[in-house]
């Protein structure tokens, strides 16, 4: 075999390793064009309802122009239907404008049929008569009988008598037609009733069922109404023709009963993809030709030994050795400079492939507690809704079932099981990072000195206990309560795991970190802390088990033992504080787990206020209660009018400045912090203490993700914390009313 022949043998088989690469990447660009062109339909969708949602918006807001206008408040039929004609044609997109009247007969119309239409049966007007907003139903017009979205407002006096029901039905076909010509008609629409009624069908694609026909039971409308919706569908037509559907999300038009759906053919959608796979393969297959014509031409003039040192060098490497290295001497000229370099290349990829470990282990770490802590946080966040609920009614029927001691005992046992509820959820948000702290200003030695018997109390006469705590440690802000918890909770860890006894030391010191210090999710958090540490000499933990360690519910102890949250808690205290945590452990050889508190910039200028003294008494006030949980605002109004309390009820902000801006006294505006609809509890308050200067303000939360800050006029943020007993909030709210405005 020529030398020519073997340099070029080589080369392939250098070539085979990276080649793949690059076409395993050029299928991962094909892959990712799939997936960008899936989410451009659900992106579609989504921009479909969001366009419907501001027609409905619109269509509200012509309503609310025409409930007030004259030419309607009148019996003259043909003068009432010649108004409404007139302003059809301002508005084309409706099929028609109409007045109903409270017995659910046609007044007069737009279209001037003058027919007579019985509407009761329509869903749209059953919820008028009980509804004062706009509702709306998605069905075919008996006038016209096309598909529409009859959007329905019920007109009322100024005493609340239904006057009649303004009824505008939206041309849904109209609406279709113009959107698939937007999306360049490379994409389907198909809108279906909540039944499987088809309102709009596909111009194209192989779509069989018409206008008007039922698709109720088929995977498609299953897909579309499912209440965990999955992303997207694919559903194989008569002709056997694969279609991709995706729907959208949009609330608005899901509670109307009107499914929106964009779909494309299987084919078209991965045609593009695959035609760029191609001619990516092709430019590699042709840089792969011009590469060996190269190779040959340069072997021809090559010294055949030289080119096996290379060729030796470049097989290793293709095998994945990047330890390989050409020894010295190297060749002048360009050959010497090619062994220098891939010298050099295989060091730097070594180097690269060792850094790519690190950090997709580290980022792995990352992305594992941080997936965690939305997830608790979520959890948290409803479960102390649901507690508050169970706390509150627990303790109402402890009260009424006092001389039944069993009832009595079981509704006790009810609070009991909710208090130890509240405390999960306390170590859940802690881990989370969203438990409400209250941080102060402390010397930590100082501190821990104060708990020092505390700390030992747990531990027996087998474990020996020692401080270790640096003189003049830096001072820094941190929740003096939840620090105790935090080392109480590592002092018991260590005990449990020195049964035949052992030596605890307790440790506070100030020290500075660099990039290299990392925290136990592997992230550099440089700067200047105060560490506090606790190490024991027990059984210590594997690689594993330490990995795992800080996870919420992971534990080694056996069922009963232990719920796992301890080490969770501490983790997201540290980090809500802005610190870090560390921990090293080996089996046998004990465990040390160190906190990292921040180092206070500047010295407190002032001593902390002494705590504000409260005192639960009933009132008489008016009270703005707005609460987005039915379940919990039910109870809330309950609470307040047993108090004695005048209580108004809103469920999201936008409803309770509609009944601010309305006259009648209100003293305090009691606001849970995250609602719904864009408006948060803050925001509520800085508008409400706008349009009521003087009004006072309570927050109430199961978390926040962020601490409550008070808006201008208002000089505190009180704040009470989901779940809650009535006397808490007794006191709260006295504390409130009683506090000096502004």
């Amino acid at each position: 075999m020529s030398l020519r022949t073997r340099l070029l043998i080589l080369v392939i088989a250098a070539m085979l390793v990276p080649a793949s690469l690059v076409g395993l990447r050029f299928v991962q660009n094909r892959t990712s064009e799939i997936n960008a062109a899936l989410a451009n339909l659900a992106a579609s969708a989504d921009d479909i309802a969001s366009d419907l949602g501001e027609k409905i918006q619109g269509t509200a807001q012509l309503h609310y122009g025409l409930a007030r206008a004259r030419d309607l408040d009148t019996r003259d039929k043909a003068a009432c239907s010649a108004f409404l004609s007139d302003v059809r044609e301002e508005y084309p997109q409706f099929t028609g404008i109409l007045t109903i009247d409270p017995d659910g007969s046609l007044f007069c119309d737009s279209l001037r049929t003058n027919r007579t239409l019985d509407l009761r049966d329509r869903a749209y007007f059953k919820q008028a008569l009980v509804s004062r907003s706009v509702v709306v139903e998605p069905v075919f017009g008996r006038l016209t009988g096309i598909s529409v979205l009859q959007i329905a407002y019920p007109v009322r006096t100024e005493a609340g008598a239904l006057k009649m029901v303004l009824l505008a039905s939206f041309n849904l076909r109209k609406f279709a037609e113009y959107h698939h010509k937007r999306l360049l008609a490379e994409k389907e629409i198909l809108l279906v009733d909540g039944k499987g009624t088809v309102l709009v069908a596909p111009s194209g694609g192989g779509w069989t069922e018409p206008v008007g026909a039922s698709i109720a039971g088929s995977e498609l409308l299953r897909f579309a109404t499912a209440p965990d919706q999955k992303a997207f569908q694919e559903v194989t037509g008569r002709d056997g023709r694969a279609q991709v559907w995706a729907v959208a999300h949009s609330p608005s038009t899901r509670d109307a009963g009107l499914y929106i759906l964009v779909g494309r053919s299987k084919d078209g959608l991965v045609a593009a993809a695959s035609r760029r796979l191609y001619e990516d393969m092709a430019i590699l297959a042709l840089a792969s030709l011009l590469l060996l014509a190269g190779v040959w031409i340069l072997a021809t003039v090559s010294v055949g030994r030289q080119v096996g040192r290379l060729a030796s060098m470049a097989k290793r490497l293709g095998l994945g050795d990047l330890s390989a290295r050409i020894p010295p001497p190297h060749p002048r000229g360009e050959l010497g400079g090619l062994m220098s370099l891939l010298n050099g290349t295989a060091e730097s990829l070594q180097q690269q492939r060792a850094a790519i470990a690190d950090l997709n282990q580290k980022l792995s770490q990352s992305q594992k507690m941080e997936a965690m802590g939305q997830l608790t946080g979520g959890v948290a966040h409803d479960f102390n809704n649901l507690l508050t609920v169970i706390l509150g009614n627990s303790e109402h029927l402890a009260e009424r079932l006092a001389g039944n001691k069993e009832l009595h005992r079981i509704a006790s046992d009810i609070a009991t099981a909710a208090e130890r509820g509240s405390d999960l959820t306390r170590s859940l948000l802690a881990f989370a990072r969203k438990q409400p702290l209250r941080p102060r200003d402390i010397d930590i030695r100082e501190k821990i000195r104060e708990m020092e018997p505390l700390l030992r109390r747990p531990l027996g006469e087998h474990i020996e206990c020692t401080f270790a705590l640096e003189h003049d440690v830096w001072l820094t802000s941190v929740d003096p309560g939840q620090l105790t918890t935090a080392l109480l909770n590592l002092v018991l860890n260590a005990r449990d795991v020195m049964p035949l006894g052992g030596r605890l030391t307790i440790e506070a010191r100030n020290t500075s970190l660099g990039d290299l210090d990392l925290d136990v999710n592997g992230e550099p958090r440089p700067g200047d802390y105060v560490m506090v540490a606790v190490t024991d000499t027990g059984s210590g933990m594997t690689a594993e088990v330490a990995s795992r360690a800080f996870e919420p519910f992971f534990t080694t102890k056996e069922v009963g033992k232990g719920t796992g949250l301890g080490l969770s808690m501490v983790y997201g205290f540290v980090r809500q504080s802005g610190g870090l945590v560390q921990m090293q452990s080996e089996p046998g050889q004990g465990s040390a787990v160190r906190l990292f508190f921040p180092r206070l910039a500047t010295p407190p200028n002032a001593a902390p206020s002494p705590p504000e003294r409260i005192v639960a008494l009933d009132g008489r006030e008016t009270i703005l209660v707005v609460e987005d949980d039915d379940m919990v605002r039910a109870y809330v109004e309950n609470e307040l009018k047993t108090l004695g309390y005048r209580v108004i009820t809103a469920a999201n902000g936008p409803a309770a400045l509609d009944l601010l801006r309305q006259s009648g006294a209100i003293d305090l505006l009691f606001t849970d912090v995250v609602m719904p609809g864009g408006m948060f509890g803050p925001e509520l308050a800085r508008q409400a203490t706008q349009l009521r200067p003087g009004l006072k303000v309570l927050f109430t939360s199961g978390y926040s993700q962020n601490p409550v800050k008070a808006p201008d006029g208002l000089s505190d943020a009180r704040i009470l914390t989901k779940p809650f007993r009535r006397r808490d909030l007794a006191a709260m709210l006295r504390s409130a009313l009683s506090a000096p405005s502004r």
